[in-house]
C-alpha cells in the first residue's frame, strides 16, 4: 500500500490577515486531506488573528512561529526548525516576498526534497511596480535562491504563467486553478437577491473605492433604488479608514460596510447577492469570484481578475477600472430582467462545478505531488 504524502503548506499568514492566499491555502489543505492520500501540515507566522481563526483549519495540523522584528518581513527563527521536525516529503510555499521564502529554500536545500512555489499573483506587473527597492533587495538576498531551488512553480492562470516565466525564465511551471466547494444546501436563486456585494481584503489593489464612487454616481437612475451595495472585508487600519472615508463622502444610504464575515455569515452574505463586484487592478486567481460562482452568484469584474472564462460562459460582466467604466457595468447588471439574470446565475454555478470542483483539482494536485516525489 502506498504511504501517505507528508505535505507541508507554508505561507505567511494562517489567518484572515493573509487575505486570498490564506483562503486558497485553507481550501487546498482541506481538499488534500479529503483525498485520503495526503497528510497536510500548515505552517505560517503568528499574528493577531491566528488563534481566533484557528477553527477554520480544524482537523489539520497547524504550526505557527512568532515574528521577531518588523512584521513586513516576518522573520521567524523558529520556522525552519518547525519545518524540519515534521519530516515532510514535500514543501509547497504559498506567497512570496517574506521570510517563509527563505525558510522554504533552506529546508529544501538541507533536505533535498521537492519544493513547490505558488506566487499567487505576486509577480504581477502591478505588484512588482510597488515597493521596487524592497523587492530588489528581497530578490538579491533570498528570492532568487528560493526560485532556483523550486522544483516546480504553480500558476493559477495562463496569465500568471507568463508573469512567472518572465521572472524565472528557467522555471518549470504548471497551471492549476484553485478549487472551491459549493455551499451546503445551496438554495435556488430568486428575485429576492437585492445586494451587489464586495467580499475580500480591503486593499488599494482591489479598487473598492472606485466601486463606491461608481455606485454613488448611479444614484437617481432608474432601477438602482431596488438594490444596495454591501461591502464585507478586512484590511490594514489605514486602508479600512480610507474606505470608510470614501463611503462617508458618497453620503449614499444604500452603501453599507459590514466588516469581516466568515463561516455561515459569509455563506449567508453570498446567498443574498445579486452580483459580486471586483474591479481589481491586480489578482492571481481571486477566490471571491469562484466562491461567488459556486453560490450561483454572477460577477462584475475587471480583466485583471484573470478569469476570461467567466466572460466566455456568460457568468460575468466586464467592469474596467475607472468609476465611469464600473458604473457602466453596474448599469448593465441592474437592467437585466429576471430570466436573463437567472441564466447568468445558472452559468456561474455550472462553471464552478465543472472547472473548480475540489475533487477535480485535488486529483490534479495528487498526481503532481506524486510525480515530484
Amino acid at each position: 500500500m502506498t504511504s501517505k504524502i507528508r505535505l507541508g503548506l507554508l505561507t505567511a499568514r494562517v489567518s484572515r490577515a493573509g487575505g486570498g492566499v490564506y483562503e486558497a491555502v485553507l481550501h487546498h489543505a482541506k481538499a488534500m486531506l479529503a483525498t485520503g492520500e495526503i497528510e497536510p501540515v500548515v505552517f505560517g507566522l503568528e499574528d493577531e488573528f491566528t488563534a481566533e481563526d484557528a477553527w477554520r483549519l480544524q482537523g489539520i495540523k497547524v504550526v505557527t512561529s512568532p515574528i521577531k522584528g518588523p512584521t513586513i518581513f516576518g522573520y521567524a527563527p523558529a520556522m525552519l526548525g518547525a519545518l524540519r521536525r515534521e519530516r515532510l516529503d514535500l514543501l509547497h510555499l504559498h506567497g512570496i516576498w517574506m521570510y517563509p521564502s527563505m525558510a522554504g529554500e533552506r529546508w529544501a536545500s538541507a533536505s533535498g526534497r521537492p519544493y513547490v512555489i505558488s506566487p499567487h499573483g505576486m509577480l504581477d506587473p502591478w505588484i512588482l511596480s510597488r515597493g521596487r527597492a524592497k523587492k530588489a533587495v528581497a530578490k538579491a538576498v533570498y528570492e532568487n535562491k528560493s526560485w532556483k531551488r523550486a522544483r516546480l512553480f504553480h500558476a493559477l492562470t495562463e496569465a500568471e504563467r507568463l508573469d512567472i516565466a518572465k521572472a524565472a525564465p528557467r522555471a518549470d511551471i504548471k497551471v492549476i486553478a484553485n478549487s472551491v466547494k459549493s455551499p451546503e444546501g445551496d438554495a435556488q436563486p430568486t428575485a429576492a437577491r437585492k445586494a451587489f456585494i464586495y467580499l475580500g481584503r480591503i486593499h488599494p489593489k482591489k479598487n473598492v473605492g472606485g466601486l463606491v464612487k461608481a455606485w454613488s454616481a448611479l444614484r437617481g437612475e432608474p432601477g438602482i433604488e431596488n438594490f444596495v451595495l454591501k461591502i464585507a472585508g478586512w484590511g490594514d487600519d489605514d486602508h479600512v479608514a480610507s474606505l470608510r472615508a470614501d463611503i462617508a463622502d458618497a453620503a449614499d444610504p444604500s452603501i453599507d460596510f459590514v466588516g469581516p464575515l466568515f463561516g455561515e455569515a459569509k455563506e449567508e452574505f453570498l446567498q443574498s447577492a445579486r452580483f459580486l463586484v471586483l474591479p481589481s487592478f491586480s489578482e492571481g486567481l481571486p477566490m471571491a469570484i469562484i466562491e461567488a460562482w459556486a453560490a450561483s452568484v454572477p460577477t462584475i469584474m475587471s480583466n485583471e481578475c484573470n478569469l476570461p472564462i467567466g466572460f466566455a460562459t456568460g457568468s460575468a460582466i466586464p467592469s474596467g477600472w475607472s468609476p465611469d467604466e464600473i458604473a457602466s457595468a453596474l448599469r448593465k447588471a441592474i437592467a437585466l430582467d429576471e430570466p436573463a439574470w437567472r441564466k447568468m446565475s445558472s452559468n456561474a454555478k455550472h462553471l464552478a462545478d465543472e472547472s473548480y470542483s475540489p475533487r477535480a483539482i485535488a486529483e490534479e494536485w495528487l498526481k503532481t505531488y506524486r510525480s515530484l516525489i
